[in-house]
């Protein structure tokens, strides 16, 4: 196996693989002591926090620099709770409620649960502006479709989670909010000059970065107007040009993962490490199941581009650099708050069903049914980001039909009287809106959608902007009020 020395260039310090199971594999236990740059945690390999504290402990110990990272975004996208869905209200929520100390309450609450488990930096807020209602991997991640809005709710959570001494990552840069694919299958677009992306995409990350967060993420996105060939991970002119020397931004930039189609490359993942580097990145995210094997490939494909000169090695001792000063950094914040002081983001459940968008009819519904109601919740394949998990209202009271693509519903099987049906996005999915359509002709149907809408609302009598359980809770509150 080559070594630092042999070569001269470090390059497990820039790597962030995932790894399977629940405990710590030999294999990255001995990378880590070797110096590799971290790990990304997923919900697969958490089973409770103390497995999940118990497990980071043993990180740290073989690499106290190892960043411990994970997606855990206050609300849909949670990783920490993926077994009984968060307790957290999520972005879209807090857009709407646009209270920045609740905000930063929550992100602060974040940040203890993260201190708690031994994680360091969570790969959140979610920054982008979600103009397009048909987007399916951002929608209720995003504060909202407002730049302005989104920009001062994107600082607010990053001071709140930072406060704790647990990194905050600004993402996707610059911007995967007005596309209608998603970059874990394919490689979205995203054709607007320099000038819009300045007025609408970058105002959230220049706030972001003035307020201090660590970590910036890339997108895999293309962008033909900055630059017609390669995805944003890709590109100097995105990564270095305008995050660096436009908005100056100094600290790590971490790429969304590397195994996901909108960042393939002919030569695969080492291949797309060696073009990250190139372009600024610093911290690679891997994947979420990778291999020693993998890790290797990536190190001798690094090594060998700088060796034949198409990779400067002045470049990955850069990159090598902003990790170590981050894990740093945030070490020395934690040590400096062992117990980062409690503080109170419960936001009442009446003022998380204010922020919802409710119409005259589903009042009506509500009064009618008086709290006795058949249930109809539609489980549409979720996007990779969010995965499967409890969402919504805990409706076990109440008589419950669970719908799975390419299931019919028979009306005939539900309960008599009023009908609720829960769905996330229903406008985008045809058999969610089938069955809608349906049970609309033979029933009194209330259609809650916590996931984005569409702008007309045809299948959102009410809209939640969210699916979290907190936002479950004040929804059940809401109904119980008839």
């Amino acid at each position: 196996m080559t070594t630092p020395t042999s070569t001269g260039v470090d390059v497990l310090p820039t790597l962030l693989p995932g790894f399977s199971g629940t405990t710590l594999p030999d294999w990255v236990r001995r990378r880590l002591r070797e110096g590799l740059g971290g790990v990304c945690l997923f919900a697969r390999n958490i089973t409770d926090h103390d497995q999940l504290a118990a497990l980071n402990a043993e990180i740290l110990a073989a690499n106290p620099r190892a960043v411990v990272a994970l997606d855990e975004e206050g609300g849909d996208v949670t990783r920490l709770f993926a077994d009984v869905g968060s307790p957290y209200p999520g972005n879209a929520v807090l857009g709407r409620l646009d209270d920045l100390a609740a905000t930063e309450a929550v992100a602060a609450e974040v940040g203890r649960a993260l201190r708690r488990t031994g994680c360091t930096l969570t790969f959140a807020p979610d920054v982008d502006v979600n103009n397009d209602p048909d987007n399916p991997v951002i929608g209720v991640r995003s504060f909202g479709d407002d730049a302005v809005l989104v920009a001062r709710h994107g600082a607010a959570w990053t001071r709140g989670v930072q406060a704790t001494g647990i990194g905050a990552t600004a993402k996707h840069f610059p911007g995967h909010g007005d596309t209608a694919t998603d970059s874990h299958l394919s490689l979205p677009v995203v054709d607007r000059s320099l000038d819009e992306l300045r007025e609408r995409e970058l105002v959230p990350f220049a706030a972001a970065v003035r307020a201090g967060t660590v970590a910036v993420m890339t997108s895999h996105i293309l962008l033909p107007q900055v630059d017609p060939d390669v995805p944003a991970t890709f590109s100097r002119a995105v990564a270095t040009g305008l995050l660096r020397e436009e908005l100056g931004f100094t600290g790590v930039l971490v790429t969304d993962a590397l195994d996901m189609a909108g960042a393939s490359s002919p030569g695969g993942t080492p291949e797309s490490a060696v073009r990250a580097l190139a372009a600024g990145c610093d911290l690679l995210c891997l994947g979420n199941d990778n291999t020693d094997a993998q890790v290797e490939a990536i190190v001798r494909a690094v090594r060998a581009a700088v060796a034949d000169g198409s990779l400067d090695a002045g470049r990955v001792a850069e990159a090598v650099g902003r990790v170590h000063a981050m894990a740093d950094t945030l070490t020395a914040a934690r040590a400096a708050r062992p117990e980062p002081p409690a503080v109170a983001d419960e936001v009442a459940d009446d003022r998380l069903a204010a922020t919802f968008d409710v119409s005259p009819s589903a009042v009506a519904w509500r009064d009618r049914a008086g709290g006795r109601f058949g249930v109809v919740r539609l489980e549409e394949q979720p996007n990779i980001a969010v995965g499967v998990l409890p969402w919504g209202p805990d409706l076990a009271d109440h008589d419950e039909v669970v719908l799975r693509p390419g299931d019919v519903l028979d009306p005939g099987a539900l309960v008599d009287g009023p009908v609720l049906v829960l769905g996330r996005d229903v406008h985008r999915h045809p058999e969610a809106r089938a069955t809608v359509d349906r049970l609309r002709s033979v029933r009194d149907v209330l259609v809650v959608d916590l996931g984005w809408p569409s702008p007309d609302r045809a299948y959102a009598d009410v809209a939640t902007f969210g699916a979290s359980r907190r936002v479950g809770r004040a929804l059940l509150a809401w109904l119980r009020e008839g």
